[in-house]
This record gives C-alpha cells, sequence and structure tokens, in this order.
C-alpha cells in the first residue's frame, strides 16, 4: 500500500509560491504542486483562472465566517473536498446494461 504514496514524482509535493491579488491586496500563497494542478482544474469547469476561483472562494469564505485562520490550509482542504465529490459523482453514475 505505502508504494503508492512514497513513490510519488517529488515535484508533486516540491512547494510553489504564487503572488495574486484578492480585493485588491497582492499576497503570496504557497502551495504543493499536487494542490496547484487541483486549484488549476476546478478553476478550468468552472471557466475561470485560478486566480479567479481563488479570489472568488476567499470572498465567499470571508462572506460566511467572517475570517479564516489559515487560508492556504483551505484551499488544500477545498481541493480534498473536490476529489472526493468528483470520485462520489463518478460512482453515482448510471452503470451501461450489457
Amino acid at each position: 500500500m505505502c508504494e503508492l504514496y512514497v513513490k510519488a514524482d517529488p515535484i508533486l509535493y516540491e512547494s510553489r509560491s504564487r503572488s495574486l491579488r484578492i480585493r485588491g491586496v497582492v499576497t503570496t500563497l504557497r502551495l504543493e504542486n499536487q494542490f496547484w494542478d487541483i486549484l488549476r482544474e476546478i478553476a478550468e469547469v468552472d471557466g475561470m483562472t485560478t486566480n479567479q476561483l481563488i479570489s472568488k472562494l476567499y470572498d465567499e469564505v470571508m462572506d460566511y465566517r467572517g475570517e479564516v485562520v489559515n487560508f492556504a490550509s483551505f484551499l488544500r482542504v477545498s481541493c480534498t473536498r473536490y476529489l472526493a465529490q468528483r470520485r462520489a459523482t463518478v460512482h453515482e453514475l448510471p452503470r451501461a446494461r450489457a
């Protein structure tokens, strides 16, 4: 079982910083490359750029919660929730009859 995890390409868990503007303020986010890839996928599905998606998520979490203690962690959790939802949707699709 552990082979699945330990054989992951190191580039996937290498961190990368990206500067973007959120609510008019330039900020830097540092995430692992795998999470940047997932955020890009979510943005493409929603017809946005990654920066637009991140800004929208920030606005929505601030409107809903009033604060976000660790936005990078929030984005990571959002990515895992997206993957779980996508997996659940695939499992719910009707199976073709033989």
